[in-house]
Protein backbone atom coordinates (compact mmCIF):
# COMPACT_ATOMS: atom_id res chain seq x y z
CA UNK A 1 0.00 0.00 0.00
CA UNK A 2 3.21 2.78 0.95
CA UNK A 3 5.13 1.54 -1.87
CA UNK A 4 5.82 5.13 -2.52
CA UNK A 5 5.51 7.14 0.77
CA UNK A 6 4.74 6.22 4.40
CA UNK A 7 2.35 8.50 6.16
CA UNK A 8 4.90 9.43 8.95
CA UNK A 9 3.29 12.31 9.66
CA UNK A 10 -0.38 10.77 10.07
CA UNK A 11 0.84 7.89 12.38
CA UNK A 12 2.84 10.55 14.53
CA UNK A 13 -0.33 12.78 15.18
CA UNK A 14 -2.93 9.71 15.14
CA UNK A 15 -1.07 7.54 17.99
CA UNK A 16 -0.09 10.73 19.78
CA UNK A 17 -3.88 11.50 19.89
CA UNK A 18 -4.92 7.79 20.91
CA UNK A 19 -2.67 7.83 23.52
CA UNK A 20 -4.08 11.44 24.90
CA UNK A 21 -7.86 9.71 25.42
CA UNK A 22 -7.08 5.62 25.63
CA UNK A 23 -4.76 4.07 28.21
CA UNK A 24 -2.51 1.48 27.21
CA UNK A 25 -3.53 -1.90 28.35
CA UNK A 26 -6.81 -0.98 26.50
CA UNK A 27 -8.86 -3.63 24.44
CA UNK A 28 -8.93 -2.08 20.79
CA UNK A 29 -10.92 -3.50 17.89
CA UNK A 30 -9.45 -1.28 14.83
CA UNK A 31 -11.64 -1.65 11.89
CA UNK A 32 -9.95 -2.89 9.09
CA UNK A 33 -7.14 -6.17 8.51
CA UNK A 34 -4.37 -6.05 10.12
CA UNK A 35 -2.05 -2.94 9.09
CA UNK A 36 1.06 -1.08 9.87
CA UNK A 37 -0.77 0.87 12.03
CA UNK A 38 -2.03 -1.60 14.15
CA UNK A 39 1.52 -3.03 14.73
CA UNK A 40 2.57 0.28 15.64
CA UNK A 41 -0.80 0.48 18.64
CA UNK A 42 0.48 -2.97 19.92
CA UNK A 43 3.71 -1.44 19.71
CA UNK A 44 2.96 1.01 22.25
CA UNK A 45 1.24 -1.31 24.32
CA UNK A 46 -2.56 -1.76 23.36
CA UNK A 47 -4.21 -4.81 22.92
CA UNK A 48 -5.23 -4.93 19.45
CA UNK A 49 -7.69 -7.21 17.39
CA UNK A 50 -8.77 -6.26 13.47
CA UNK A 51 -12.05 -7.28 11.85
CA UNK A 52 -11.31 -9.29 8.58
CA UNK A 53 -11.69 -7.65 5.22
CA UNK A 54 -15.72 -8.12 5.40
CA UNK A 55 -17.75 -5.45 3.76
CA UNK A 56 -18.67 -3.50 7.11
CA UNK A 57 -21.17 -1.49 4.97
CA UNK A 58 -23.06 -5.05 4.86
CA UNK A 59 -21.87 -6.99 7.62
CA UNK A 60 -21.49 -5.18 10.55
CA UNK A 61 -20.99 -8.64 12.96
CA UNK A 62 -17.91 -7.81 13.84
CA UNK A 63 -18.33 -4.83 16.12
CA UNK A 64 -21.69 -6.48 17.60
CA UNK A 65 -19.73 -9.58 19.11
CA UNK A 66 -16.75 -7.47 20.35
CA UNK A 67 -16.07 -7.30 23.57
CA UNK A 68 -13.24 -4.77 23.18
CA UNK A 69 -13.61 -1.20 24.92
CA UNK A 70 -12.55 0.82 22.29
CA UNK A 71 -13.21 0.76 18.55
CA UNK A 72 -10.59 2.46 16.68
CA UNK A 73 -11.33 3.59 12.56
CA UNK A 74 -8.75 5.14 10.63
CA UNK A 75 -8.96 5.97 7.49
CA UNK A 76 -11.67 3.39 7.38
CA UNK A 77 -15.44 5.69 7.04
CA UNK A 78 -14.02 7.46 4.11
CA UNK A 79 -14.28 4.23 2.28
CA UNK A 80 -17.76 3.32 3.40
CA UNK A 81 -21.07 3.75 1.34
CA UNK A 82 -23.19 3.94 4.72
CA UNK A 83 -20.77 4.31 7.54
CA UNK A 84 -24.04 4.82 9.60
CA UNK A 85 -24.61 1.10 10.06
CA UNK A 86 -21.32 0.40 11.33
CA UNK A 87 -21.04 3.11 14.17
CA UNK A 88 -24.74 2.37 14.94
CA UNK A 89 -23.88 -1.12 15.73
CA UNK A 90 -20.43 -0.81 17.81
CA UNK A 91 -21.26 -2.01 21.45
CA UNK A 92 -17.95 -0.47 22.68
CA UNK A 93 -18.59 2.63 24.52
CA UNK A 94 -15.69 4.44 23.13
CA UNK A 95 -14.53 4.71 19.78
CA UNK A 96 -11.30 6.95 18.70
CA UNK A 97 -11.45 7.89 14.77
CA UNK A 98 -9.89 9.92 11.83
CA UNK A 99 -11.41 10.97 8.18
CA UNK A 100 -9.37 12.98 5.57
CA UNK A 101 -11.46 15.89 5.80
CA UNK A 102 -12.33 17.84 1.85
CA UNK A 103 -9.85 19.65 0.10
CA UNK A 104 -11.66 22.61 -1.61
CA UNK A 105 -8.68 22.35 -3.87
CA UNK A 106 -8.86 18.69 -4.46
CA UNK A 107 -10.73 16.16 -5.84
CA UNK A 108 -11.66 12.80 -3.65
CA UNK A 109 -9.28 10.20 -3.87
CA UNK A 110 -10.06 7.05 -6.34
CA UNK A 111 -7.25 4.34 -7.32
CA UNK A 112 -8.02 2.80 -10.60
CA UNK A 113 -6.43 -0.31 -9.88
CA UNK A 114 -7.96 -1.30 -5.77
CA UNK A 115 -11.75 -1.25 -5.65
CA UNK A 116 -11.26 -1.05 -1.83
CA UNK A 117 -8.71 1.89 -2.50
CA UNK A 118 -11.84 5.01 -2.93
CA UNK A 119 -12.94 7.43 -0.86
CA UNK A 120 -16.87 7.58 -1.01
CA UNK A 121 -17.31 10.29 1.46
CA UNK A 122 -14.50 13.16 1.94
CA UNK A 123 -16.32 14.65 5.14
CA UNK A 124 -16.06 18.06 6.22
CA UNK A 125 -15.68 18.33 10.30
CA UNK A 126 -19.43 19.36 10.93
CA UNK A 127 -20.64 16.42 8.57
CA UNK A 128 -18.73 13.96 10.24
CA UNK A 129 -19.56 15.53 13.94
CA UNK A 130 -23.30 14.75 12.70
CA UNK A 131 -23.05 11.23 11.48
CA UNK A 132 -21.15 10.48 15.07
CA UNK A 133 -24.10 12.50 16.93
CA UNK A 134 -26.97 10.91 14.49
CA UNK A 135 -25.63 7.42 15.38
CA UNK A 136 -25.13 8.10 19.24
CA UNK A 137 -21.77 9.14 19.90
CA UNK A 138 -20.61 12.14 21.81
CA UNK A 139 -18.09 13.58 20.58
CA UNK A 140 -15.18 14.36 23.71
CA UNK A 141 -12.26 15.19 22.03
CA UNK A 142 -10.87 16.46 18.25
CA UNK A 143 -8.18 17.55 16.42
CA UNK A 144 -7.39 18.34 13.08
CA UNK A 145 -3.70 18.75 11.46
CA UNK A 146 -2.30 19.00 8.02
CA UNK A 147 -0.18 16.84 5.55
CA UNK A 148 2.54 19.04 3.77
CA UNK A 149 3.93 17.79 0.53
CA UNK A 150 7.38 18.39 -0.72
CA UNK A 151 6.32 19.78 -3.99
CA UNK A 152 6.06 23.00 -5.80
CA UNK A 153 3.09 24.34 -7.16
CA UNK A 154 -0.33 26.16 -5.48
CA UNK A 155 -1.99 22.68 -4.35
CA UNK A 156 0.81 21.90 -1.90
CA UNK A 157 0.88 25.53 -0.79
CA UNK A 158 -2.37 25.09 -0.14
CA UNK A 159 -1.76 21.73 2.04
CA UNK A 160 0.99 23.35 4.36
CA UNK A 161 -2.18 25.26 5.92
CA UNK A 162 -5.27 23.33 5.08
CA UNK A 163 -6.25 20.75 7.61
CA UNK A 164 -6.31 17.37 6.12
CA UNK A 165 -7.11 14.79 8.94
CA UNK A 166 -9.52 15.28 11.72
CA UNK A 167 -9.95 12.60 14.44
CA UNK A 168 -12.60 12.60 17.28
CA UNK A 169 -12.54 10.85 20.60
CA UNK A 170 -16.78 9.97 21.15
CA UNK A 171 -18.03 7.93 23.80
CA UNK A 172 -21.80 6.44 23.36
CA UNK A 173 -24.49 8.63 24.27
CA UNK A 174 -26.02 7.62 27.64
Amino acid sequence: MYEKTFPNRRYKETIEFLEKVVPVKTTVLDLGVKNPFSELMEKHGYEVSNTNGEDLDLNTESVQKSDAEVVTAFEIFEHLVSPFNILRDIQAEKLVASVPLRLWFSPAYRSKTDKWDRHYHEFEDWQFDWLLEKAGWEIKKRHKWTNPVKKLGIRPFLRLFTPRYYAVYAERKK
